[in-house]
């Protein structure tokens, strides 16, 4: 039985010790009622703004030297991830849209996607009706297994970080979420989260997490102004 069904409230996310020493954090927060469509024009809009501000400011060539990328780049490199080969998932996104190939999924994916773009921050929206008990951002488990979206099976080493609930993992900090609570066209509630590391400012992180909220109360999700930190 899932959480809304047993009557809880908001997901609370903790972090283990690992994470702390780390300097990750997440701010969060739940939209409920939400209407999830193939394509929603505002959010088109939205995206192609995104598409359009990224290419003036930056290039596929300085796009490395930006402080922000820069700074997720550097937390992967530390928990011994290559971030040339496996990117953060803001700057995948950032990448595509100075590309011209960014993708459409649906509505509510594509609206995090720009707004990840627009802030440069990851953000993951997973499916709230899915997630079974509160979350921790932790240290993964030496052959614990992940089901990324897009992607078969993945064994980790256990120096990964990740979100995950009773049942596993939800997210591969800073760049990958799982296809068990992935949006999709039946969601109806949605938690917002958008991933932080030392060198992001948390107010920007927080401010992702807003907007994409602000934007769902447009369109009729219950939201509750409060966009929580876990650090």
């Amino acid at each position: 039985m899932d959480r809304l069904l047993e009557g809880k409230g908001l997901v609370r996310i903790t972090l283990d010790d690992y994470a702390r020493e780390l300097g990750a954090f997440l701010a969060y927060d739940e939209a409920l009622n939400v209407k999830v469509l193939e394509n929603d024009s505002d959010v088109e809009r939205l995206l192609r703004e995104a598409e359009e501000e990224v290419r003036r400011e930056l290039t596929i060539e300085n796009l490395k030297s930006n402080s922000i990328i820069r700074a997720y780049r550097d937390f992967m490199w530390k928990i011994g991830i290559d971030p040339t080969k496996i990117r953060p998932a803001s700057e995948a996104l950032i990448r595509r849209a100075l590309r011209g190939n960014l993708p459409n999924i649906n509505s509510l994916v594509d609206l995090g996607n720009a707004i990840s773009i627009k802030y440069m921050v990851p953000i993951g929206i997973y499916d709230l009706n899915k997630i079974v008990s509160d979350l921790k951002l932790r240290r993964a488990r030496e052959g614990e297994k992940f089901e990324p979206i897009g992607r078969g099976e993945v064994i980790l080493k256990g120096n990964e970080l990740v979100l995950a609930d009773d049942v596993g993992i939800l997210h591969l900090f800073p760049y990958r979420d799982s296809r068990r609570t992935m949006i999709t066209l039946d969601t109806r509630n949605a938690l917002v989260v958008a991933a932080g590391v030392p060198g992001v400012d948390i107010d920007r992180v927080k401010g992702a997490v807003h907007e994409i909220l602000k934007f769902l109360e447009g369109k009729g999700a219950k939201v509750s102004h409060d966009v929580y930190l876990a650090k």
